[in-house]
C-alpha cells in the first residue's frame, strides 16, 4: 500500500464521484488515500476514460529517488519532463487551449 494524491481540474462530476469511492476528497478536486498498486492502476483507467476535456495529476509515494512518482492526463502549463532520469516539472509560461 502507498500513498496516493490525485488532484483534478475541470473534471465532469461523475469522475468526482467516482474518485470518491477510493480516495477521500481533502478539498474540491484534491483526494488522498493509502492504497494498492491495483487499486492505483484501476483509478487511473477511470481517469482516462472520464476526464474528457480536464486534467488530473496524480501522484504516489514509490521507491526512486525522489520518493514518489506521479503521472498526469490532460493539457496543464505545467509539463512533466525527464532530466537525466529525473522526473522534473516544466512551467510553460504560455497556453493555448
Amino acid at each position: 500500500m502507498a500513498m496516493l494524491t490525485v488532484v483534478t481540474e475541470n473534471v465532469p462530476p461523475r469522475l468526482r464521484g467516482r474518485l470518491a469511492v477510493w480516495l477521500l476528497e481533502i478539498r474540491a478536486g484534491v483526494y488522498v488515500g493509502d492504497v494498492s498498486k491495483r487499486i492505483r492502476e484501476m483509478v487511473w483507467e477511470q481517469v482516462e476514460l472520464m476526464a474528457e476535456d480536464g486534467n488530473v495529476v496524480m501522484a504516489w509515494a514509490s521507491n526512486h529517488e525522489s520518493g514518489f512518482e506521479f503521472q498526469t492526463y490532460g493539457k496543464n502549463r505545467r509539463e512533466p519532463i525527464d532530466y537525466d532520469g529525473l522526473r522534473l516539472v516544466r512551467y510553460l509560461p504560455c497556453f493555448d487551449n
